[in-house]
């Protein structure tokens, strides 16, 4: 996926504007946060769980070389073959080779965030490879064009309508009279259209949630099956996962497993959470006659060694996006990359450098929801204020900001100063917005006051309330 994370401002303001977008975002609130909220309800330990999973994320890290050999020790040994990619170029020519050693015609693929971070179907298309996602979310936008606009829900910008006249416009050797009014009808197409392709598909790729270090195994979660039939039915499965995937041991994985589901969906596990070990053994009744696993680099040693190591812990369950109120105002196409939301705005920075991407950490309240559902406590408010600062040290990048900048360093730089103006500027916005107590338009905040009023000043000014504060006078 090329990204576009300088247009952040544009395509934001072009979201809020869409009324189809609004209409698919207002179901967040009463779908996958209501569902996170009662699931959590339903299980005391919970918040010791998310104790229990920030100390297996951050143990695991500390020793990350060691569990990514174990893994590869041990996934060998069980008949994976395990390829080592330092960036998204090496990544994709290693996929590339393999499928075109398997003469391979059809790949089909599996939800996987890190095929959509190297740009792998565009490369695999380029090659002459006909590439169908089995995830119904993103099969959709595949047929649209779009890339995911959320980590687990990727089509959740779409309405049912909007699927129903995709599904009549691509799915054309169907009656076109034929009733797709609900989403029961949608899926059973769905379905009956990509059983074809599980069939005859030559490669099949899969992301992965984890990789075991004690097993060899890759785990995903799905709530379609599309998951198993793309890991068993092609003869060749590629297994394409990032190197902070790796989890020591099945223990460790099941108490991650437990507050992912219940983060992402609500659920207390996802309807398949399914374990690959290998490729299929002589009395095995199915499974692929090759396993790949890819592992990705892609940044994240350097992330490991800098301080948005604690990024890493991310599981991708898609909490913070939900219950985030700029997401939920713009959806994830706006943030123009891969990962979209709060732990977007930390961690596209990361990949791509802050230079391009200086508009995502800003693009927060700070109201700490991001951090406060976390399954693994990320510390997203206090990260994306690191990336703040240092977009900040970079100087500001217009005309505009370098004048006002200058002009408040001048004044914050001299207490006596600042003080004159700060008696001066509430005592002027006092006497204006007395009659009705609020300000619906200022010069230099016509955008922050586009979408809300401000509270005209009572008269003080913190100097003045905090002096006689300390004075013993009552307020």
């Amino acid at each position: 996926m090329k990204p576009d994370t300088a247009h952040f401002r544009e395509s934001a303001a072009a979201a809020i504007a869409d009324p189809r977008l609004q209409s698919a975002l207002a179901k967040l609130p009463g779908g996958l946060v209501a569902q996170r909220r009662a699931a959590v309800s339903a299980l005391p330990e919970f918040e010791a769980l998310r104790d229990e999973a920030r100390a297996i994320r951050d143990a695991t890290l500390a020793n990350l070389a060691t569990h990514l050999e174990a893994f590869e020790a041990k996934a060998t040994a069980m008949g994976s073959r395990v390829h080592w990619a330092t960036d998204a170029d090496e990544a994709r020519r290693t996929i590339s080779e393999i499928c075109s050693r398997a003469n391979a015609r059809l790949v089909i693929k599996g939800k996987s965030m890190v095929t959509e971070e190297i740009g792998l179907n565009a490369h695999l298309e380029s090659s002459g490879l006909d590439i169908i996602e089995s995830d119904l979310g993103e099969y959709i936008i595949q047929k649209r064009g779009e890339s995911p606009s959320h980590i687990i829900a990727p089509a959740i910008h779409l309405t049912e309508a909007d699927v129903d006249a995709d599904f009549r416009a691509y799915h054309t050797h169907l009656d076109q009279n034929r009733e797709l009014g609900t989403p029961e009808r949608l899926v059973a197409e769905a379905r009956a259209v990509l059983r074809e392709k599980f069939l005859s598909a030559d490669v099949g790729i899969t992301g992965a949630n984890f990789l075991i270090s004690e097993t060899g195994s890759s785990i995903i979660v799905t709530n379609e099956g599309n998951g198993d039939l793309t890991q068993i039915l092609p003869r060749i499965h590629i297994v394409v996962a990032t190197i902070d995937k790796v989890v020591p041991t099945l223990n460790e994985a099941m108490t991650l497993l437990r507050v992912l589901a219940r983060s992402a969906t609500g659920q207390d596990m996802t309807a398949y959470t399914t374990l690959a070990t290998g490729p299929r053994r002589t009395d095995d009744l199915d499974g692929p006659t090759e396993c790949h696993i890819v592992l990705v680099d892609n940044g994240r040693t350097e992330m490991l060694a800098s301080d948005m190591r604690e990024a890493l812990r991310c599981i991708r369950c898609g909490a913070c996006m939900n219950h985030c109120p700029v997401y939920n105002a713009i959806g994830g196409h706006a943030y123009g990359w891969v990962y979209p939301g709060p732990i977007g705005a930390v961690l596209t920075p990361a990949l791509l450098g802050i230079t391009e991407t200086s508009h995502l950490p800003n693009a927060s309240t700070f109201c700490g929801s991001c951090e406060s559902v976390c399954p693994v406590k990320i510390p997203l408010v206090s990260l994306m204020r690191t990336w703040r600062e240092r977009a900040h040290d970079q100087g500001p990048r217009t005309l505009t900001a370098r004048i006002l900048s200058k002009l408040w360093s001048a004044a914050a730089t001299r207490p006596a100063l600042y003080h004159l103006i700060a008696c001066f500027a509430v005592a002027i916005g006092g006497a204006l917005g007395r009659a009705n107590g609020r300000f619906r338009a200022l010069p230099l905040a016509r955008g922050w006051l586009k979408h809300r009023d401000l509270p005209a000043p009572q008269g003080r000014t913190f100097q003045q309330l905090w002096k006689e504060t300390e004075r013993g006078v009552p307020r």
